[in-house]
Protein backbone atom coordinates (compact mmCIF):
# COMPACT_ATOMS: atom_id res chain seq x y z
CA UNK A 1 0.00 0.00 0.00
CA UNK A 2 1.01 3.57 -0.82
CA UNK A 3 2.89 5.86 2.49
CA UNK A 4 0.75 8.91 3.02
CA UNK A 5 1.92 11.90 3.37
CA UNK A 6 1.01 15.66 4.99
CA UNK A 7 2.40 18.40 2.35
CA UNK A 8 -0.46 21.29 3.44
CA UNK A 9 -2.23 23.27 6.47
CA UNK A 10 -5.00 25.38 6.87
CA UNK A 11 -6.78 26.75 9.95
CA UNK A 12 -9.60 29.13 10.83
CA UNK A 13 -9.83 28.66 14.64
CA UNK A 14 -10.77 30.97 17.91
CA UNK A 15 -7.47 31.55 18.57
CA UNK A 16 -5.81 32.01 15.37
CA UNK A 17 -7.05 32.39 11.77
CA UNK A 18 -4.23 30.54 10.13
CA UNK A 19 -1.66 27.62 11.19
CA UNK A 20 1.13 29.76 11.67
CA UNK A 21 -1.15 31.49 14.51
CA UNK A 22 -3.38 29.20 15.76
CA UNK A 23 -0.29 26.55 16.76
CA UNK A 24 1.31 30.06 18.87
CA UNK A 25 -1.71 30.54 20.54
CA UNK A 26 -1.44 26.77 21.52
CA UNK A 27 1.57 26.77 22.34
CA UNK A 28 1.13 29.90 24.80
CA UNK A 29 -1.88 28.55 26.35
CA UNK A 30 -3.76 31.17 24.77
CA UNK A 31 -7.66 30.52 25.51
CA UNK A 32 -10.24 31.38 23.25
CA UNK A 33 -13.79 31.71 25.32
CA UNK A 34 -15.62 35.10 25.55
CA UNK A 35 -19.43 36.10 25.35
CA UNK A 36 -20.85 35.94 22.32
CA UNK A 37 -21.61 38.74 20.10
CA UNK A 38 -23.29 37.04 17.00
CA UNK A 39 -26.74 37.23 18.95
CA UNK A 40 -28.29 38.50 22.34
CA UNK A 41 -27.59 35.41 24.54
CA UNK A 42 -28.70 37.26 27.76
CA UNK A 43 -31.27 34.99 28.05
CA UNK A 44 -29.75 31.88 27.61
CA UNK A 45 -28.20 29.36 30.34
CA UNK A 46 -24.93 29.33 28.20
CA UNK A 47 -23.60 33.36 27.10
CA UNK A 48 -20.15 32.67 26.03
CA UNK A 49 -18.61 30.50 23.45
CA UNK A 50 -15.28 30.53 21.08
CA UNK A 51 -16.16 32.83 18.46
CA UNK A 52 -13.58 33.62 15.93
CA UNK A 53 -11.33 36.92 16.23
CA UNK A 54 -11.09 39.69 14.17
CA UNK A 55 -12.01 37.76 11.39
CA UNK A 56 -14.39 39.06 8.26
CA UNK A 57 -15.32 36.77 5.27
CA UNK A 58 -15.29 39.54 2.63
CA UNK A 59 -11.59 39.47 3.53
CA UNK A 60 -10.71 35.97 1.97
CA UNK A 61 -14.00 36.02 -0.40
CA UNK A 62 -15.77 38.30 -2.98
CA UNK A 63 -19.17 39.31 -1.20
CA UNK A 64 -21.38 38.03 -4.48
CA UNK A 65 -19.57 34.59 -3.94
CA UNK A 66 -20.29 35.20 0.28
CA UNK A 67 -23.77 35.59 -0.28
CA UNK A 68 -24.16 31.84 -1.66
CA UNK A 69 -22.40 30.10 1.48
CA UNK A 70 -23.25 29.10 4.44
CA UNK A 71 -20.60 29.80 7.13
CA UNK A 72 -19.44 26.46 7.92
CA UNK A 73 -18.64 26.93 3.55
CA UNK A 74 -16.87 30.25 3.52
CA UNK A 75 -14.57 28.84 6.58
CA UNK A 76 -13.77 25.52 4.94
CA UNK A 77 -12.84 27.34 1.54
CA UNK A 78 -10.61 30.26 3.49
CA UNK A 79 -8.98 27.21 6.04
CA UNK A 80 -8.73 24.79 1.98
CA UNK A 81 -6.62 27.94 0.34
CA UNK A 82 -4.35 28.42 3.07
CA UNK A 83 -3.34 24.48 2.80
CA UNK A 84 -3.02 24.42 -0.87
CA UNK A 85 -0.77 27.69 -0.81
CA UNK A 86 1.19 26.16 2.05
CA UNK A 87 1.55 22.86 -0.18
CA UNK A 88 2.76 24.41 -3.45
CA UNK A 89 -0.04 22.98 -5.82
CA UNK A 90 -0.29 24.26 -8.98
CA UNK A 91 -3.88 21.96 -9.77
CA UNK A 92 -3.11 22.89 -13.73
CA UNK A 93 -0.19 20.37 -13.74
CA UNK A 94 -1.37 17.51 -11.93
CA UNK A 95 -4.32 14.85 -12.88
CA UNK A 96 -7.50 16.33 -11.81
CA UNK A 97 -9.37 13.33 -12.52
CA UNK A 98 -7.22 11.24 -9.09
CA UNK A 99 -7.83 14.58 -6.40
CA UNK A 100 -10.62 14.49 -4.38
CA UNK A 101 -12.50 15.81 -1.71
CA UNK A 102 -13.37 14.16 1.74
CA UNK A 103 -14.79 16.79 4.10
CA UNK A 104 -16.41 16.72 6.92
CA UNK A 105 -19.32 18.76 9.22
CA UNK A 106 -21.44 17.72 12.17
CA UNK A 107 -24.24 20.65 11.82
CA UNK A 108 -23.86 21.95 8.37
CA UNK A 109 -25.33 25.04 7.59
CA UNK A 110 -27.67 25.29 10.45
CA UNK A 111 -27.33 29.20 10.63
CA UNK A 112 -28.89 29.18 7.09
CA UNK A 113 -31.66 26.71 8.36
CA UNK A 114 -32.41 28.58 11.28
CA UNK A 115 -32.64 32.11 9.29
CA UNK A 116 -34.41 30.52 6.57
CA UNK A 117 -37.50 28.99 9.27
CA UNK A 118 -37.46 32.05 11.23
CA UNK A 119 -38.60 34.44 8.50
CA UNK A 120 -40.60 31.47 7.35
CA UNK A 121 -42.28 31.16 10.64
CA UNK A 122 -42.91 34.95 11.59
CA UNK A 123 -44.56 35.20 7.95
CA UNK A 124 -47.74 35.72 6.91
CA UNK A 125 -47.31 31.89 5.36
CA UNK A 126 -46.18 32.27 2.20
CA UNK A 127 -43.37 30.92 1.21
CA UNK A 128 -40.80 33.07 0.55
CA UNK A 129 -37.38 30.70 0.78
CA UNK A 130 -34.03 32.06 -0.69
CA UNK A 131 -33.11 29.98 -3.73
CA UNK A 132 -29.94 29.17 -2.41
CA UNK A 133 -31.48 27.82 0.96
CA UNK A 134 -31.36 24.19 0.00
CA UNK A 135 -27.64 24.30 -1.39
CA UNK A 136 -26.46 26.53 1.12
CA UNK A 137 -27.80 24.15 4.01
CA UNK A 138 -26.73 20.96 2.79
CA UNK A 139 -23.94 19.32 4.76
CA UNK A 140 -22.46 17.85 2.01
CA UNK A 141 -21.82 21.06 0.44
CA UNK A 142 -19.17 22.24 1.10
CA UNK A 143 -16.77 19.31 -0.32
CA UNK A 144 -18.80 20.00 -3.81
CA UNK A 145 -18.12 23.36 -3.44
CA UNK A 146 -14.01 22.79 -2.83
CA UNK A 147 -14.06 20.92 -5.92
CA UNK A 148 -15.80 23.04 -8.35
CA UNK A 149 -13.40 26.18 -6.68
CA UNK A 150 -10.28 23.88 -7.87
CA UNK A 151 -11.83 21.74 -10.94
CA UNK A 152 -10.97 18.40 -8.53
CA UNK A 153 -13.05 15.14 -10.21
CA UNK A 154 -11.75 12.71 -8.08
CA UNK A 155 -13.49 11.32 -5.26
CA UNK A 156 -15.58 13.66 -3.36
CA UNK A 157 -18.64 13.35 -0.35
CA UNK A 158 -18.88 14.47 3.20
CA UNK A 159 -18.55 12.72 6.39
CA UNK A 160 -20.73 12.72 9.46
CA UNK A 161 -20.26 11.38 12.70
CA UNK A 162 -21.13 14.00 15.17
CA UNK A 163 -18.23 15.67 16.85
CA UNK A 164 -15.97 12.30 15.39
CA UNK A 165 -17.06 13.44 12.11
CA UNK A 166 -13.60 15.26 10.61
CA UNK A 167 -11.42 12.52 11.77
CA UNK A 168 -13.55 10.11 9.94
CA UNK A 169 -13.21 12.14 7.13
CA UNK A 170 -9.04 12.28 7.31
CA UNK A 171 -8.91 8.26 7.99
CA UNK A 172 -10.96 8.12 4.38
CA UNK A 173 -9.21 10.15 2.75
CA UNK A 174 -6.13 8.27 4.25
CA UNK A 175 -7.14 4.69 2.96
CA UNK A 176 -8.42 6.06 -0.66
CA UNK A 177 -4.37 7.17 -0.73
CA UNK A 178 -3.02 4.17 0.45
CA UNK A 179 -5.33 1.91 -1.78
CA UNK A 180 -4.14 3.89 -4.47
CA UNK A 181 -7.80 4.99 -5.13
CA UNK A 182 -6.17 8.83 -5.38
CA UNK A 183 -3.30 10.47 -5.31
CA UNK A 184 -4.11 13.49 -3.22
CA UNK A 185 -7.37 14.45 -1.36
CA UNK A 186 -8.13 17.68 0.72
CA UNK A 187 -9.54 16.76 3.55
CA UNK A 188 -10.57 18.00 7.15
CA UNK A 189 -13.96 19.87 8.65
CA UNK A 190 -15.97 23.22 9.36
CA UNK A 191 -18.36 23.84 11.80
CA UNK A 192 -20.44 27.55 12.39
CA UNK A 193 -22.44 26.58 15.42
CA UNK A 194 -22.89 29.98 17.27
CA UNK A 195 -26.17 30.99 17.39
CA UNK A 196 -29.73 30.49 18.68
CA UNK A 197 -30.70 27.18 18.00
CA UNK A 198 -27.16 25.24 18.42
CA UNK A 199 -26.51 26.67 22.28
CA UNK A 200 -30.22 26.53 22.86
CA UNK A 201 -30.30 22.78 21.90
CA UNK A 202 -26.78 22.21 23.98
CA UNK A 203 -27.91 23.75 26.66
CA UNK A 204 -31.20 21.80 26.67
CA UNK A 205 -28.93 18.62 26.83
CA UNK A 206 -27.38 19.89 29.74
CA UNK A 207 -23.97 19.48 27.26
CA UNK A 208 -22.52 23.25 27.54
CA UNK A 209 -20.90 25.07 30.36
CA UNK A 210 -22.36 27.88 32.42
CA UNK A 211 -19.82 29.48 34.02
CA UNK A 212 -20.73 33.20 32.51
CA UNK A 213 -19.03 34.99 35.01
CA UNK A 214 -15.53 33.55 33.77
CA UNK A 215 -15.67 32.44 30.22
CA UNK A 216 -11.86 32.22 29.90
CA UNK A 217 -11.60 29.40 32.37
CA UNK A 218 -14.71 27.64 31.51
CA UNK A 219 -12.86 24.85 29.37
CA UNK A 220 -10.99 22.69 32.10
CA UNK A 221 -10.45 19.04 31.09
CA UNK A 222 -10.37 16.45 33.69
CA UNK A 223 -10.79 19.16 36.69
CA UNK A 224 -13.52 18.12 39.46
CA UNK A 225 -15.09 21.13 38.72
CA UNK A 226 -15.59 21.21 34.80
CA UNK A 227 -19.71 21.58 33.83
CA UNK A 228 -19.84 21.21 30.36
CA UNK A 229 -17.94 21.77 27.12
CA UNK A 230 -17.26 25.09 25.56
CA UNK A 231 -18.95 25.52 22.02
CA UNK A 232 -16.41 26.84 19.11
CA UNK A 233 -16.06 27.75 15.25
CA UNK A 234 -13.78 27.30 12.35
CA UNK A 235 -11.85 24.68 10.32
CA UNK A 236 -9.14 22.60 9.91
CA UNK A 237 -7.77 21.41 6.17
CA UNK A 238 -5.20 18.90 5.42
CA UNK A 239 -3.83 17.98 2.11
CA UNK A 240 -3.00 14.09 1.79
CA UNK A 241 -1.11 12.71 -0.60
CA UNK A 242 0.78 9.46 -1.67
CA UNK A 243 4.63 9.77 -1.19
CA UNK A 244 5.69 9.18 -4.48
CA UNK A 245 3.46 11.64 -5.95
CA UNK A 246 4.64 14.24 -3.02
CA UNK A 247 8.24 13.75 -4.10
CA UNK A 248 7.22 13.69 -7.75
CA UNK A 249 5.87 17.12 -7.37
CA UNK A 250 8.61 18.42 -5.05
CA UNK A 251 6.01 18.90 -2.55
CA UNK A 252 6.85 20.21 0.89
CA UNK A 253 6.25 16.92 3.40
CA UNK A 254 5.20 18.19 6.88
CA UNK A 255 4.50 14.64 8.22
CA UNK A 256 3.27 11.37 7.61
CA UNK A 257 -0.28 9.68 8.42
CA UNK A 258 0.30 6.35 10.24
CA UNK A 259 -2.82 4.88 11.15
CA UNK A 260 -6.27 5.14 11.90
CA UNK A 261 -8.86 3.52 14.04
CA UNK A 262 -13.07 3.60 13.93
CA UNK A 263 -15.44 1.68 16.73
CA UNK A 264 -18.79 2.62 18.42
CA UNK A 265 -19.51 2.80 22.14
CA UNK A 266 -22.99 1.14 21.29
CA UNK A 267 -24.31 2.68 24.75
CA UNK A 268 -26.11 5.92 24.52
CA UNK A 269 -27.48 8.36 22.43
CA UNK A 270 -25.13 11.33 23.74
CA UNK A 271 -23.15 9.54 26.58
CA UNK A 272 -20.07 7.96 26.10
CA UNK A 273 -19.69 4.38 27.78
CA UNK A 274 -18.72 4.54 31.75
CA UNK A 275 -15.88 2.29 31.23
CA UNK A 276 -14.55 3.92 27.77
CA UNK A 277 -15.15 0.63 25.69
CA UNK A 278 -15.20 2.46 22.07
CA UNK A 279 -12.67 4.89 22.82
CA UNK A 280 -10.76 1.89 23.83
CA UNK A 281 -11.13 -0.14 20.96
CA UNK A 282 -10.79 2.71 18.82
CA UNK A 283 -7.22 3.20 20.32
CA UNK A 284 -6.00 -0.16 20.15
CA UNK A 285 -7.32 -0.05 16.01
CA UNK A 286 -5.38 2.92 15.30
CA UNK A 287 -2.46 1.20 16.80
CA UNK A 288 -2.65 -1.62 15.18
CA UNK A 289 -3.49 -0.14 11.76
CA UNK A 290 -0.11 1.79 12.43
CA UNK A 291 1.78 -1.63 13.24
CA UNK A 292 2.65 0.48 16.14
CA UNK A 293 2.91 -0.28 19.88
CA UNK A 294 1.10 2.23 22.66
CA UNK A 295 4.37 2.52 24.21
CA UNK A 296 5.53 4.13 20.82
CA UNK A 297 2.98 7.15 20.60
CA UNK A 298 4.72 10.69 22.47
CA UNK A 299 1.38 12.77 22.64
CA UNK A 300 -2.11 12.20 22.42
CA UNK A 301 -3.98 15.14 22.38
CA UNK A 302 -7.25 13.93 24.21
CA UNK A 303 -10.39 14.37 23.07
CA UNK A 304 -11.47 15.65 26.29
CA UNK A 305 -14.52 18.25 25.98
CA UNK A 306 -14.55 19.02 29.68
CA UNK A 307 -17.84 17.10 30.36
CA UNK A 308 -18.30 15.29 33.70
CA UNK A 309 -19.06 11.81 32.18
CA UNK A 310 -17.08 12.18 28.90
CA UNK A 311 -13.50 13.26 30.62
CA UNK A 312 -13.77 10.49 32.90
CA UNK A 313 -14.50 7.33 30.15
CA UNK A 314 -11.81 8.67 28.12
CA UNK A 315 -9.20 8.50 30.83
CA UNK A 316 -10.62 4.89 31.96
CA UNK A 317 -9.65 4.05 28.18
CA UNK A 318 -6.73 5.49 28.28
CA UNK A 319 -5.51 3.60 31.39
CA UNK A 320 -6.54 0.41 29.87
CA UNK A 321 -4.24 1.37 26.49
CA UNK A 322 -1.48 3.00 27.58
CA UNK A 323 -1.20 1.58 31.17
CA UNK A 324 0.50 3.96 33.87
CA UNK A 325 3.88 4.33 32.45
CA UNK A 326 5.50 8.30 32.34
CA UNK A 327 6.23 8.69 28.74
CA UNK A 328 3.09 9.85 27.11
CA UNK A 329 2.29 13.42 27.35
CA UNK A 330 -1.84 14.29 27.04
CA UNK A 331 -3.11 17.85 26.57
CA UNK A 332 -6.55 18.66 25.34
CA UNK A 333 -6.49 21.69 22.92
CA UNK A 334 -10.32 22.18 23.83
CA UNK A 335 -9.14 24.26 26.62
CA UNK A 336 -8.27 26.98 24.53
CA UNK A 337 -10.22 26.28 21.62
CA UNK A 338 -13.34 25.30 23.00
CA UNK A 339 -15.15 22.10 20.96
CA UNK A 340 -15.77 22.37 17.05
CA UNK A 341 -17.97 20.19 16.94
CA UNK A 342 -17.55 18.32 13.33
CA UNK A 343 -14.39 20.63 12.79
CA UNK A 344 -12.47 19.33 16.00
CA UNK A 345 -10.74 16.32 14.71
CA UNK A 346 -9.30 18.20 11.97
CA UNK A 347 -8.23 20.89 13.85
CA UNK A 348 -6.57 18.55 16.96
CA UNK A 349 -5.02 16.01 13.81
CA UNK A 350 -3.46 19.68 12.81
CA UNK A 351 -2.07 20.13 16.40
CA UNK A 352 -0.72 16.41 16.23
CA UNK A 353 0.96 17.46 13.24
CA UNK A 354 2.84 20.25 14.24
CA UNK A 355 3.62 18.23 17.65
CA UNK A 356 4.94 16.00 15.55
CA UNK A 357 6.84 18.92 13.31
CA UNK A 358 8.28 21.06 16.27
CA UNK A 359 8.82 18.45 18.81
CA UNK A 360 6.68 20.60 21.10
CA UNK A 361 3.44 19.58 22.93
CA UNK A 362 0.92 22.28 24.17
CA UNK A 363 -0.26 22.33 27.03
CA UNK A 364 -3.73 21.85 28.98
CA UNK A 365 -4.50 25.34 30.19
CA UNK A 366 -7.35 26.23 32.65
CA UNK A 367 -7.64 22.60 34.78
CA UNK A 368 -6.02 23.33 38.48
CA UNK A 369 -7.78 20.11 40.41
CA UNK A 370 -7.27 17.48 38.77
CA UNK A 371 -9.61 13.97 39.17
CA UNK A 372 -8.39 11.98 42.25
CA UNK A 373 -8.18 8.99 40.45
CA UNK A 374 -5.98 10.31 37.69
CA UNK A 375 -4.14 12.75 38.98
CA UNK A 376 -0.79 11.03 39.17
CA UNK A 377 -1.23 8.63 36.29
CA UNK A 378 -0.38 10.71 33.08
CA UNK A 379 1.40 13.75 32.62
CA UNK A 380 -1.16 16.21 31.11
CA UNK A 381 1.10 18.77 30.53
CA UNK A 382 -0.53 21.66 32.52
CA UNK A 383 -0.55 25.38 32.11
CA UNK A 384 2.99 25.21 30.09
CA UNK A 385 3.94 23.53 26.85
CA UNK A 386 6.60 20.85 27.06
CA UNK A 387 9.61 20.66 24.59
CA UNK A 388 10.33 16.92 23.76
CA UNK A 389 10.41 13.96 20.55
CA UNK A 390 7.21 13.32 19.48
CA UNK A 391 7.90 10.73 17.45
CA UNK A 392 4.49 9.89 16.93
CA UNK A 393 1.24 11.41 18.02
CA UNK A 394 -2.62 10.41 18.54
CA UNK A 395 -5.73 12.52 18.40
CA UNK A 396 -9.06 10.80 19.71
CA UNK A 397 -12.96 11.90 18.46
CA UNK A 398 -15.65 10.81 20.34
CA UNK A 399 -19.39 11.49 19.15
CA UNK A 400 -22.91 11.60 20.21
CA UNK A 401 -24.60 8.48 18.98
CA UNK A 402 -21.08 6.83 20.03
CA UNK A 403 -18.83 7.07 17.19
CA UNK A 404 -15.33 7.15 17.69
CA UNK A 405 -12.42 8.04 15.89
CA UNK A 406 -8.69 7.77 16.32
CA UNK A 407 -5.85 9.08 13.88
CA UNK A 408 -2.10 8.58 14.25
CA UNK A 409 0.73 10.67 12.95
CA UNK A 410 4.41 10.39 12.51
CA UNK A 411 7.62 12.06 12.00
CA UNK A 412 8.10 12.35 8.09
CA UNK A 413 11.76 10.04 7.17
CA UNK A 414 12.57 10.13 3.51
Amino acid sequence: MNRVVITGLGALTPIGNNVNDFWQSLVNGVGGAALITKFDASKFKTKFACELKDFDTLNHLPKAEARKYDLFTQYALISVEEAVKSSNINFDTLNKNRIGVIWGSGNGGIGTFQQQVMEFAQGDGTPRFNPFFIPKMIVDIASGVISIKYGLRGINYTTVSACATSNTAIIDAFNYIRWGKADMIITGGSEAPINEISIGGFNASKALSTRNENPKIASRPFDIHRDGFVIGEGAGAIILESYEHAVKRNAPIIAEMGGGGMAADAYHLTGTHPEGEGAYLGMLAALEDANISANEIDYLNAHATSTPQGDMSEMKALERVFGRQSKLNISASKSMTGHLLGAAGAIEAIACIKAVQEDIVPPTINSVDIEPEFKDLFNLTLHKAQQREVNYAMSNTFGFGGHIATTIFKKYKS
